[in-house]
């Protein structure tokens, strides 16, 4: 017998934002542009991207919306509780939803397929190389 694959889960830090995700992500991408770095507080963000199709929501989520550098509209949603960003809707490609790869908490989780904004990047981290050049 064939077990189905569990989804996984991702959630804020509170755990009142929960996401999960059938499958495996169509793509990870590490992010070094400014934006991510803000949004993370980090020196750079990295998001897993699932078919909206296997993406379920449970919680009450805020929305901020900001124009990306290639002048769609990025919907980022945030815990209202602890303020943690679990994921957000690149209008680019909407046929995807972005989920932080922090809020897995998952140590197995696949490493980042690609980076990009690298001339944004601190020169004092290294990123994995870009498996597509």
């Amino acid at each position: 017998m064939i077990w189905p694959m569990m989804p996984r889960k991702a959630q804020c830090a509170c755990g009142r934002l929960q996401v999960a995700c059938e499958g495996d992500p169509a793509l990870v991408s590490l992010c070094h542009c400014l934006e991510c770095q803000r949004r993370t507080g980090s020196t750079y963000g990295i998001a897993a991207f699932f078919p909206r199709e296997a993406v379920a929501v449970s919680g009450a989520a805020s929305l901020y919306s900001r124009t990306s550098d290639s002048g769609f509209a990025v919907d980022h949603h945030f815990c209202p509780n602890c303020g943690s960003t679990v994921f957000w809707e690149p209008q680019r490609k909407p046929e995807y939803v972005a989920v932080a790869v922090g809020a897995f908490a998952d140590p197995s989780f696949p490493a980042p397929d690609k980076a990009v904004y690298g001339r944004h990047r601190h020169p004092w981290v290294t990123a994995p190389a870009d498996p597509h050049d």
